[in-house]
């Protein structure tokens, strides 16, 4: 790799040591580097490019905005490529499953949307303590990081992290324990020194935190949970939503309507900056300009956003094609699971995982893929688990190329 990135670029870099190539181009499922080398993405921009690299639908829609000169940056003025992404989100998302939310636009990333959502749950309740998880991730500013379970993140922040307190992801002790039973029993005991808490925010599968699934029960039973004790809760869907377990909204599933959701990622549909919150219309409180920021508003990405909506969401088709091969990737893991002891298959639809007893085989796969041409992340608290998020849209060929890469990259690291 070029030694420019080593000598001007900020050490805080990741994914450029763990796949050494100069990337140039990319289409589809597939990036290239500056020599033409291509690599079959399994990444997905850690979900941003659930459509693909340059998406040609998605790509003609944005070149014939900016030629029209389409407003590029309104701050939060209404333009009409934010009425049409309403008018759209409308359309497809949450009157076909009769949600009533507002949607705000708290600014360009993820943690934007989860900060936006903590600091509004504050304002409505009037207290203080927010409710996370073991092993979440929520985003790396300090709201977030205080509800993120990752020591190594939490410590970057430099400063205590406060007004949060981790309760257990569902199977936390492998099944042995009642999950809420110490949760509720905290909530219920003037003793027991737990602040009165203003909401519990839950990723409903994490994925930095190591491809955790939480069952449709437990949802349901937090869901409850947090009615019966007038908590709101939060669902962080930055990575999880936009179609990556099958249905749009990853807590479909579970038949629950969450108070506040965080989207992101995907929501641009193109790789473009953008967050959206969406806030149970009885919830939004906010005064005019209490949460602002300079780019809340992307309009070429309301342009992209759209289209993928229109394109990808008129029907189910998308969904049932990442069902499938979301169970055709759950296959080949219990293949290789059966083959190898010490290892685990993890998650559902195209957001799976390879669990690892021994931590470091999970880098090893990772390396030894990128080697045969493809890209994979690891996550977990130690890198114990191989990724799997290749691009919603990717071609049953491309899978079946890309599970055999796996297979091999998996034998020879355990070799």
């Amino acid at each position: 790799m070029n030694d420019i990135f080593a000598t001007l670029e900020s050490e805080a870099r990741s994914y450029s040591r763990t796949w050494p190539a100069t990337f140039d181009r990319a289409l589809g499922s597939w990036l290239y580097d500056e020599d033409g080398k291509p690599y079959l993405d399994f990444f997905a921009g850690a979900g941003a490019l659930n459509y693909g690299h340059n998406n040609p639908i998605l790509k003609r829609k944005l070149l014939e905005y900016i030629e029209r000169d389409g407003v590029h940056h309104g701050l939060d003025q209404a333009t009409v490529a934010k009425r049409e992404f309403l008018e759209t989100v409308d359309e497809k998302l949450l009157k076909p499953r009769g949600l009533d939310y507002k949607i705000q636009f708290p600014g360009p990333t993820g943690t934007n949307s989860v900060e936006s959502a903590l600091k509004l749950a504050r304002k409505i309740t009037g207290r203080e303590s927010i409710i996370s998880f073991t092993n979440a991730f929520h985003g790396m500013t300090l709201g977030s990081l205080s509800v993120t379970g990752n020591s190594m993140k939490r410590g970057g922040a430099g400063i205590p992290l406060v007004h949060a307190t981790p309760m257990p992801y569902d199977n936390y002790f492998d099944g042995q324990v009642d999950d809420f039973l110490y949760f509720e029993r905290l909530l219920e005991d003037s003793g027991s020194g737990l602040n009165e808490p203003a909401a519990v925010i839950v990723e409903t599968l994490q994925g930095e935190g190591g491809i955790n699934n939480s069952r449709a029960e437990w949802l349901r039973n937090l869901a409850d949970l947090c009615r019966r004790h007038d908590l709101l809760l939060i669902v962080d869907d930055v990575q999880m939503g936009c179609g990556r377990t099958g249905p749009f909204f990853s807590f479909e599933e579970a038949g629950i309507v969450p108070d506040i959701v965080c989207l992101s990622k995907s929501i641009g549909a193109y790789g473009s900056p953008l967050a959206i919150t969406l806030i149970k219309s009885e919830h939004d409180v906010w005064e005019p300009g209490e949460h602002n920021g300079t780019f809340r508003g992307n309009n070429p990405a309301f342009v992209t956003g759209a289209e993928a909506l229109r394109q990808y969401w008129s029907d189910d088709t998308l969904e049932k094609s990442t069902l499938a091969k979301g169970h055709r990737v759950g296959q080949v893991l219990e293949t290789i699971t059966s083959k190898y002891d010490g290892t685990m298959a993890k998650g559902r639809g195209l957001a799976r995982g390879l669990g690892f007893e021994a931590p470091e085989l999970a880098g090893k796969v990772s390396k030894a893929a990128f080697d045969r041409g493809m890209i994979l992340e690891t996550s977990g608290p130690e890198s114990e688990v191989v990724k799997i998020m290749p691009p919603l849209t990717l071609t049953d060929d491309e899978l079946e190329q890309g599970l055999q890469i796996l297979t091999d990259s998996v034998e020879a690291a355990m070799a």
